[in-house]
């Protein structure tokens, strides 16, 4: 059991969950808001042993130079890899802290938020449909630029409509060739399917001129990752043309100037923060620190 255990903003946890963290630690101090800055993170943690936080906050080693006692650090938000947490890792790890993060809570609401613009887009619900005339997906040319656990979540879900399935990814998939999906190279996907549905990890830029010369004109892409798969730049060039970017959040489009852009469709909304995600994601936190006190 932790002395004293700090959630130094709002973990975005059930109440349940946040009861149960008692169970944990002998002292339990959540914080309703954000830190702003490094010195008020440190001064949150004070002397604590354990330490939660979300995806709002930078946990680095200003703070935690601060915080001597600091075991363990509870990530209740995706950890893909040290280079794209916002808790520096290598530090903490060096420091023999152990850090723990979640992953795969909100793919659902992600995989419903890619099929309802899809079908709205093809069908013309809202708007004039993106052929002209109303169409399914069914015989639709789709890439997976990652095909990970949400990229073949989508993939799943678009082939039950029929869709044809096309993917890249760093190394060629036997159950996803099992499923009748193509893996092809980078260029050749862009160049090959109308729409291209990125699923990169926070940080990965994809594409850049070459990459946006090849996807060409009248295409769909779609970024369901929490920051731009693209050079700004060449993002901006191919957005001109008869084009159409879908983004759940501003964070994954770039930056609130595209909202009003005409060929920009984005909710302005996490399509992965549900109240079935959130529950996912409390019980994956407080299984990370059974695991750890074990």
């Amino acid at each position: 059991m932790f002395s004293k255990l700090v959630g130094i903003e709002p973990l975005s946890l059930v109440p349940a969950a946040e009861s149960q963290l008692h169970t944990f630690a002998q002292s339990v101090t959540l914080y309703e808001d954000v830190p702003k800055s490094a010195d008020e993170i440190a001064a949150r943690i004070g002397d604590a042993d354990a330490v939660l936080l979300s995806h709002t906050s930078n946990l680095g080693k200003e703070a935690l130079e601060k915080c001597p006692n600091v075991t363990y650090i509870g990530m209740c938000c995706s950890l893909y890899s040290p280079e794209s947490a916002n808790v520096d890792i290598n530090y903490a790890n060096a420091r023999g802290i152990t850090v723990t993060g979640v992953r795969d809570y909100g793919d659902e609401g992600v995989v419903e938020y890619v099929a309802s613009e899809l079908i709205r887009s093809l069908h013309g619900f809202g708007s004039a449909p993106w052929d002209g005339v109303a169409r399914e997906i069914t015989g639709l040319k789709v890439g997976i630029v990652g095909l990970g656990t949400l990229g073949g979540m989508i993939a799943d879900a678009l082939t039950f409509f029929g869709a044809d399935i096309a993917y890249f990814s760093r190394s060629e998939k036997k159950e996803a060739a099992d499923k009748g999906f193509q893996f092809l190279p980078l260029q050749e996907l862009l160049a090959q399917n109308e729409v291209v549905i990125c699923c990169l990890n926070k940080n990965v830029v994809l594409l850049g001129e070459d990459e946006f010369a090849q996807l060409g004109n009248r295409k769909m892409l779609f970024n369901v990752g929490l920051s731009p798969a693209w050079e700004e730049e060449s993002f901006s060039k191919w957005l001109e043309g008869d084009n159409l970017c879908f983004c759940d959040s501003v964070g994954a489009l770039g930056g609130d100037k595209y909202l009003d852009h005409p060929h920009v469709r984005c909710v302005n909304a996490s399509s992965g923060r549900t109240r079935q995600a959130f529950h996912r994601l409390s019980e994956k936190v407080l299984a990370n620190l059974s695991e750890h006190n074990r």
